[in-house]
């Protein structure tokens, strides 16, 4: 379900993607909503959330994750399957509310990193957009904390008798790898995202440079959690490319434990 998830999700992504190509295209004839001047700024932020929050990650990380981490791991079922079964319907809740965003006036148009002062703005966007944006993410990191701890405690406790970590594959460090990055940096995204929404709506300055806030210290807080956001993207797709490869040609890998440790670093 998370792939076909990932695939619905992603073809939503796509499409909103050939819309953009199709506006940049035009060479300045507006082809859709000529009213709405923010419509090119809305479809380029939820494109790139749908792509980062809701293919990529729920496709890679919780799709091949649930699939192959038993298999590698000899595990009958993961540690906690209710918890696996809420995160994998929290997915579709938090794409509805990204999605939402599109029916507020101006729509929420501020680039998938939500930098302020543009997102606290009331004087282009719509703050209900942005809102829902927010909860949208903010519902999105449960699902991928839930799904990382229920993935490094069945790596812990329900492996095979004999099966240690030295000698896992490096698909299923790669999974545990970028589990404990979710664990590490969703919290410090989370509490930015809270802080944007309380600037919004109770009247707290943390990123107001006109009452000694600091927009900066929005994009040190999105930051921490973006760079290894990337790796986390990357470290499950690296896994499984390693194991096809190992499969395919019936060899280990070469050098299985020095590659495990280059991803840790």
């Amino acid at each position: 379900y998370y792939l076909w998830f990932s695939f619905l999700f992603g073809s939503y992504g796509f499409l909103l993607s050939v819309i953009l190509r199709t506006e940049l295209y035009s060479s300045s004839l507006r082809i859709i909503a000529q009213e709405n001047v923010n419509l090119y700024n809305m479809i380029f932020t939820l494109h790139g959330i749908i792509m980062i929050f809701f293919n990529i990650m729920p496709g890679l990380f919780g799709g091949f994750g649930n699939y192959f981490l038993l298999i590698l791991c000899g595990s009958p079922e993961l540690a906690y399957p209710r918890i696996n079964s809420i995160s994998l319907l929290l997915q579709p809740i938090a794409f509805i509310l990204v999605i939402l965003s599109t029916a507020a006036e101006f729509g929420g148009g501020t680039g998938w990193t939500l930098y302020p002062p543009l997102s606290t703005s009331l004087m282009s966007l719509s703050p209900v957009a942005v809102d829902v944006i927010i909860v949208g993410l903010l519902v999105s990191g449960i699902a991928s904390i839930m799904s990382s701890l229920n993935f490094i405690t069945t790596v812990m406790h329900l492996r095979s008798k004999g099966l240690t970590l030295g000698i896992l594959s490096v698909s299923t460090w790669s999974l545990i790898i970028t589990s404990v990055m979710l664990l590490l940096t969703l919290p410090v995204l989370t509490g930015g995202v809270l802080m944007l929404l309380s600037d919004l709506h109770f009247n707290t300055l943390f990123f107001d440079p006109t009452f000694a806030g600091d927009p900066i210290l929005y994009q040190h807080l999105f930051w921490f959690f973006g760079h290894p956001e990337v790796y986390i993207l990357i470290l499950p797709a690296f896994g499984v490319i390693s194991h096809v490869i190992s499969t395919n040609y019936c060899r280990s890998l070469f050098g299985n434990q020095s590659m495990i440790l280059a991803m840790s670093c």
